[in-house]
């Protein structure tokens, strides 16, 4: 998730440095979206991980 992120980042700079300024944004806007899909499910995962490991042996 975090390299489409940083996939779309890198063509929105293509993109700006080559005049297109629409697309550009279009590109920033998705690599907005996925970076914090990303964080969410980085922090979901992480909560998970530790509340498992807190319970006890049945």
């Amino acid at each position: 998730m975090l390299g489409w992120a940083v996939f779309c980042l890198i063509l929105a700079l293509v993109a700006a440095v080559l005049g297109f300024g629409g697309l550009a944004g279009t590109f920033v806007g998705i690599a907005k979206i996925l970076f914090f899909v990303f964080l969410v499910l980085f922090v979901v995962s992480l909560l998970v991980n530790a509340l498992r490991g807190r319970r006890p042996p049945v």
